[in-house]
């Protein structure tokens, strides 16, 4: 399944928190992922209708686990919920399964997300973004984290997992497109497939499983990384709910989280447009959180 993130390839937050629409990666060229165990959904308990009463309790993005009790995602995931909604994270490799599962139960949203909680199904954490967010076109500072430090229980705590290895700083840079157009690039997230036409418009089916896919580099700047995700070319991508997920390129036989996935075309068939971690912006952000390489 191909994911991609819509500016921002998010379901949850304002857009997000309004329509909750799943995301996942494409189907075209890509697999299931259980290996990725450091790769996890972000979910969300909240009031969606302002009565004062969690009425939602779903995944909204993707991202990945740095250290034990740090998971790196998008500011846009972490931006604007309505007051007193709660963050959890899972490692589960099929996410929507679970919710489905509640749900066949008549579960509410709040016993839902306390179920996954004692299932050891979901860890619940506190957000923290780039202050910055949303910037500018030269740098969105769209980084976010949720952290875990301050909390009874951290996921290392519930599941088995190797933290994901962060690119030195400037690396990308150092490399240069040419050294990046060569290596092998992977993008992992729970977003939903690529637009598939029907009478009533696009709509983007699945999302809340553990998928990754192949991309190509396609250019490099000065806080972005775009990737192809062409399926003649063999490639997959990401879309709606793959947001905050990890890109990973393979450099001198090591896998680097290298960028967080952002953005990208509507559809979800051509570009991933995602945020470089290697950055001196990136950097500052995550040095209170996350020892740096």
């Amino acid at each position: 399944m191909k994911r991609k993130i819509l500016t921002l390839f998010a379901t949850g937050v304002v857009v997000c928190a309004a329509t909750l629409p799943a995301a996942a990666i494409n189907s075209y060229n890509a697999t299931a992922a259980p290996e990725r165990t450091e790769v996890g959904a972000f979910m969300a308990l909240w009031d969606n209708t302002g009565d004062g009463v969690p009425d939602r309790f779903d995944w909204v993005c993707s991202g990945t686990m740095i250290d034990r009790d740090t998971y790196l995602t998008a500011a846009h995931c972490t931006d604007d919920w309505p007051a007193g909604t709660r963050f959890y994270v899972s490692l589960e490799q099929n996410v929507q399964s679970l919710l489905d599962a509640a749900a066949a139960k008549g579960l509410t949203p709040a016993q839902t997300a306390a179920a996954f909680v004692q299932a050891g199904q979901a860890v619940e954490g506190d957000t923290h973004q780039d202050p910055g967010f949303p910037g500018n076109s030269s740098d969105a500072h769209d980084i976010g984290v949720i952290d875990f430090a301050t909390r009874q229980t951290d996921p290392l705590d519930v599941w088995s997992f190797t933290p994901a290895t962060l690119p030195t700083a400037g690396q990308l840079d150092q490399l240069g497109s040419r050294a990046l157009d060569a290596a092998s690039w992977l993008v992992v997230g729970y977003g939903t497939q690529e637009a598939v036409r029907g009478p009533g418009g696009h709509t983007h089916p699945g999302g809340g499983v553990r998928m990754k896919a192949p991309v190509d580099f396609n250019a490099l700047n000065k806080t972005w990384v775009r990737l192809a995700m062409t399926a003649p070319q063999g490639n997959g991508g990401a879309c709606y709910g793959d947001s905050g997920g990890p890109n990973f390129v393979t450099l001198g036989g090591k896998r680097v989280l290298a960028a967080t996935t952002i953005t990208g075309d509507t559809p979800c068939y051509a570009t991933n447009v995602t945020y470089r971690v290697d950055t001196q912006s990136a950097r500052s952000f995550l040095a209170p959180y996350v020892k740096l390489p």
